[in-house]
């Protein structure tokens, strides 16, 4: 097994694709790390060997990944909520930031649908 940033790869997965494991590291850059370390795509993660296990990471720690890149991007919300934009506002009040509709979608964002309930309390018999 391999452990690349904190995070153990798949070994039976071709490397290409257990690189995109790592938080911040997508398909087109795993392909562009592996060509520039001139390692085969298709080889398993298994089948590294210790001296190319070595390399992918110190490649990886040069890249924004795992909790600096989730720290980054919180840092960049908190920015645009602090100096008051739309994007900033849309994001605090938890609905779509890039244009969507939201009077009938936007599900995944805003959560489970709330009824139209008075809040009241209903007393039950004891």
């Amino acid at each position: 097994m391999i452990r690349v940033s904190g995070v153990v790869l798949p070994g039976q997965k071709h490397i290409v694709i257990a690189l995109t494991h790592v938080k911040g590291i997508g398909r087109p850059l795993s392909a562009k790390i592996l060509t520039e370390l001139r390692i085969p795509l298709t080889k398993k993660a298994d089948a590294l060997t210790e001296e190319e296990q070595a390399r992918i990471r110190a490649r990886v720690e040069r890249e924004t990944v795992e909790g600096e890149l989730t720290r980054k991007v919180s840092m960049d919300v908190k920015r645009l909520q602090d100096i008051g934009t739309w994007r900033g506002y849309r994001h605090r009040k938890k609905l779509p930031v890039r244009g969507q509709t939201s009077r009938r979608n936007a599900r995944t964002k805003r959560g489970k649908k709330k009824t139209g309930l008075s809040g009241r309390v209903t007393l039950t018999k004891t």
